[in-house]
């Protein structure tokens, strides 16, 4: 990314945060991110930058009671909230927002007095910043690939940052722009209205920084790189839409219209909504349109329990003794603990007590404070990896396939999550990405072919990642590979049996240093000395399989992930 249209984000962005609703950052952390959040610190926002932890509780976004001073004072005492004046906020880590977080920074952006600047890390295409945030924030930055930034050539300058605030109530939108940006946004198939309104906030603070008071065509095409470039549905979906229809024919009595004016206009004057879309097209590549299309971030919630890792709440689960801790908007009060810890204590805390506070019946303090603990189970999602290479699909594979379908139902029935990845030719494919649906499982494991030869360490790789991200998501996943270790192709595709089982050997120590639980059964009618080392440098079982039917490869399989 440039520095000029960096420098004009921040500029837009510092003039006017607030109308803008914050800024997108997505990038890794490093040295790049770095240089430009140190340049974010030190612009002359119109209100104070304060850093949100991912984790801040409504409590602290809202203020609410003060607990610890209440008991000690004997009086109610309220503390404010983050939300109580306006400010601009930085999330670190946006990517891993979640939904409650989400709707209460969406809820706070709309009253239009606060503003976000949030670091999405995300790696992956599929992880991203929660749509209802992302939505509401005008500006998008992406330095991904940026390898190097000059802080003073992306820094604004104050002076004109001043005098645009200023002249920015004066600045005025010519209706003909509405329109355009409107259209633009129409034939770009945005479907959020906040995008053309965040446009036309965004050309009324270009023109103020230039010294104007009134939105030209040059004002529009800049707000639409820095507004409309992230939110445009990918290039090769915007060729295969069908053109729109022609318009109906005329009355044969109705007179042509004149066009005598716009003949004479100044082809100029207006802005097509044509020249909008190509600027918004030519702002990002192909590939990056389809990473961050916006509508790609609606993900629907999984709901349920399951059966993976233990987790340590207060809501659900079988219950643990309770623990001191801080009372909190999401925390349950063990009243029998508190006040058996409180107890002792009461002749002491009566003689030092102020004269408000001895009257109450007992005297109760933070220190006292005792939490409903409970043991919950996330969910696990089982990462099925098949071998449907050439040697497995002569030997094994119908049985693999129908002990996979066992183990789903079993899944089912326990509400677990199912992945399904497929190894065979030159790479690995992922046919199902976790998910509940047994119908949907079933269909495509039935249609799995068979043919061609072991890409070993693509599966791995590809299970790898997929237990990575479904881990990232909350979820507890652990890998199954079924193959016959017959691995001959490597991961670029060529066929070379040393250094496929080199690179398998790695994936399986990747798999382990993960700590992802993961078993192998060897699938062949003769057991293979390979998978076995495979499983010890994957940290998992190994289990042999030679003349078992389905139904027994299922039992064995099903008692190994239990174990």
């Amino acid at each position: 990314m440039d520095h000029e249209h960096l420098r004009s984000a921040l500029a837009v962005l510092t003039v006017d945060p607030a109308a803008m609703g914050g800024l997108w950052l997505r990038s890794r952390a490093g040295p790049v991110r770095n240089t430009l959040t140190d340049t974010l610190a030190h612009l002359p926002f119109p209100m104070p930058l304060r850093r949100l932890p991912p984790n801040v509780d409504d409590q602290a976004l809202y203020g609410g009671l003060d607990v610890a001073e209440t008991l000690h004072t004997g009086k109610p005492v309220l503390r404010g909230g983050l939300l109580d004046s306006p400010r601009v906020f930085v999330l670190p880590m946006a990517e891993r927002c979640t939904p409650k977080l989400g709707a209460r920074l969406a809820q706070a952006l709309d009253a239009r007095q606060h503003a976000l600047i949030a670091l999405d890390e995300a790696a992956e295409a599929e992880e991203g910043l929660p749509f209802s945030i992302a939505d509401r924030l005008g500006l998008f930055i992406d330095l991904t690939e940026t390898r190097s930034i000059d802080p003073e050539a992306i820094t604004p300058d104050a002076d004109q940052i001043a005098r645009a605030r200023e002249l920015l109530p004066k600045v005025q939108m010519p209706q003909e722009r509405v329109q355009e940006v409107v259209e633009g946004c129409h034939k770009l198939q945005i479907q959020s209205l906040r995008a053309p309104m965040l446009a036309l906030v965004a050309a009324r603070i270009v023109a103020a920084l230039d010294g104007r008071t009134v939105v030209e065509k040059d004002d529009m095409l800049a707000a639409a790189r820095l507004t409309l470039a992230h939110r445009a549905i990918p290039l090769q979906d915007m060729e295969d839409q069908p053109p729109p229809p022609p318009p109906p024919p005329a009355p044969e009595d109705t007179p042509p219209p004149d066009n005598d004016d716009q003949d004479q206009s100044d082809p100029g004057e207006g802005l097509p909504s044509e020249i909008v879309v190509e600027a918004v097209r030519a702002m990002l590549p192909d590939d990056l349109l389809k990473t961050i299309d916006l509508r790609s971030r609606l993900k629907a919630a999984n709901g349920g329990a399951g059966s993976g890792e233990e987790r340590i709440g207060n809501r659900r689960g079988r219950p643990l003794p309770s623990r001191k801790g801080r009372l909190e908007d999401n925390a349950r009060i063990d009243l029998v603990a508190t006040l058996r810890c409180a107890a002792p204590w009461q002749g002491l805390r009566r003689k030092s007590a102020p004269p408000a506070r001895k009257q109450q019946v007992l005297l109760v303090d933070s220190s006292d404070i005792h939490l409903r603990r409970r043991k919950e189970m996330s969910d696990r999602v089982l990462i099925f990896a098949v071998d449907a290479s050439g040697s497995a699909a002569m030997a094994r594979l119908s049985e693999a396939k129908g002990a996979v379908e066992l183990l789903l139902a079993r899944a089912y029935s326990q509400r677990d999550h199912v992945s399904l990845v497929s190894f065979r030719g030159e790479g690995a494919q992922l046919l199902l990405a976790p998910s509940r649906s047994l119908t949907q499982t079933k269909r495509h494991l039935s249609g799995l072919p068979g043919g061609g030869g072991t890409p070993l360490a693509s599966g791995l790789e590809l299970a790898m990642s997929t237990a990575k991200q479904a881990r990232s998501r909350g979820m507890t996943p652990t890998i199954a590979l079924l193959t016959d270790g017959r691995g001959n192709i490597a991961l670029d595709g060529s066929p070379n049996r040393a250094l496929a089982e080199e690179q398998a050997t790695q994936m399986a120590k990747a798999i382990r240093a993960a700590g992802t639980p993961a078993v192998i059964i060897d699938t062949a009618m003769r057991p293979n000395r390979r998978l076995q080392e495979l499983a010890q440098n994957m940290g998992g079982h190994y289990i042999a399989l030679p003349r078992a039917n389905a139904h027994r490869m299922a039992d064995v399989l099903g008692a190994a992930l239990e174990a």
